[in-house]
């Protein structure tokens, strides 16, 4: 399916057409509050800083980019491509792509994350003592590098729809990726490339990551949207993007309260018996705002820099 019918398909052909000059922009991030991108030759802010532009693509698909203001000018960084989940998918995208740079406060998790010490106010109380110390700890020891984030709107997707997530991902690899290497300051190898997600955005994470694992250093997932029905499918995914990229990192994260808990750990576990090498995290709190705010958003940003290249 042509990427222009793929979302035309969805209903945002109509959005594009009033949108492409970008008379609703000014609006819609100002009664936001988004800082703007910095200017070129800006003087690096402080650290935890960003600028964001909201970006537009043929057939009413949008993006919001995230890129560090202490960025120097010759200076390139990962790239970590952050799916929102279903709530901002029915909002449609001009509300719906806010939802990591706003709705999910991931601005202000980066800016903490640039300035520990954090405290259990910035996980929304949702975070164990000794898991607090030792993220601060790892954070004293190897502060935390920066990425350039990219948050696509994502639409209300049937992930048990393979071609459907397959037009997904061939709409970010060749309508936003592209733009992102040639206009943001970013790595371009697989190395430094990520993807994650939360709940559908989670589930979409994965079978785009696992799909097109020669892209990508590491695929990510938070409190995704899977169901124990879906496991042995997601497995054979597994299998195969280790034969395309044995090099790709894995982590399926998931919480006390999260409705996919259970066919989260069984994956996990499904993966562990089969000796497939991932990333396993059951932290507190509830699937809900608070939670992307608190433990989803810094959870989501520390692993990606940890795990991608920033060279």
């Amino acid at each position: 399916m042509p990427r222009r019918s793929f979302l035309a398909g969805l209903g945002l052909a109509a959005c594009s057409r009033r949108n492409r000059a970008g008379a609703d922009e000014p609006a819609i991030a100002a009664s936001l509050s988004l800082p703007p991108m910095p200017e070129a030759g800006t003087p690096p802010l402080a650290r935890g800083k960003v600028g964001t532009q909201t970006w537009i693509f043929d057939g009413g698909g949008r993006a919001i980019v995230v890129v560090p203001a202490w960025v120097k000018s010759s200076e390139r960084l990962p790239v970590l491509v952050a799916l929102h989940g279903r709530g901002e998918a029915l909002k449609g995208p001009e509300l719906g792509v806010m939802g990591w740079p706003h709705d999910y406060a991931l601005l202000r998790a980066i800016e903490r994350v640039c300035t520990p010490p954090l405290t259990s106010d910035d996980f929304e109380g949702f975070v164990e003592a000794r898991h607090l110390n030792d993220t601060n700890k790892a954070l004293e020891s190897r502060p935390f590098r920066g990425l350039v984030v990219v948050c696509p709107y994502l639409p209300d997707i049937d992930i048990r729809k393979p071609a459907r997530v397959h037009d997904y991902g061939e709409y970010l690899w060749k309508s936003v990726m592209p733009r992102v290497q040639r206009e943001l300051p970013v790595l371009t190898a697989p190395a430094s490339t990520g993807i994650d997600g939360v709940s559908l955005g989670g589930a979409v994470a994965l079978r785009v990551g696992l799909e097109w694992a020669s892209l990508f250093g590491a695929v990510g997932t938070l409190q995704a949207a899977i169901s124990e029905d879906q496991i042995s499918e997601l497995l054979q995914l597994v299998a195969s993007a280790r034969t395309q990229n044995p090099k790709v990192a894995l982590r399926l994260l998931t919480s006390k309260e999260d409705y996919f808990r259970v066919a989260i750990t069984k994956m996990s576990r499904a993966l562990q018996a089969r000796g497939i090498g991932h990333d396993f995290a059951d932290v507190p709190g509830p699937h809900d705002y608070p939670f992307n705010r608190g433990p989803g958003a810094i959870e989501m940003l520390l692993w990606h820099d940890r795990m991608l290249t920033h060279d």
